[in-house]
């Protein structure tokens, strides 16, 4: 069994990271789930490694996103020069 903890949001990422966090059960940030160690699992908690905190190996909270979807500004709230 690997016991795993979600310790950063998914506002913002993709759907398909998002869907990841559901599928490995989490539904609440700071949740530890027991899950079992597959193939299929192991490749789920890499594939959301920065989000994911995996027991027995370091994790470091991400200094930039690098998953982010990126938004463009408004151009009506900064055409008024502010």
């Amino acid at each position: 069994m690997i016991t795993a903890t979600w310790k950063k949001s998914a506002i913002g990422y993709s759907e398909d990271m998002k869907a990841t966090i559901v599928s490995l059960g989490f539904r609440k940030l700071n949740q530890t789930r027991e899950l079992p160690d597959t193939d299929a699992v192991r490749g789920m908690l890499r594939k959301v490694d920065f989000m994911v905190a995996v027991e027995g190996q370091p994790w470091k909270p991400p200094k930039r996103a690098r998953y982010k979807i990126p938004r463009t500004r408004s151009a009506k709230k900064h055409s008024r020069g502010r």
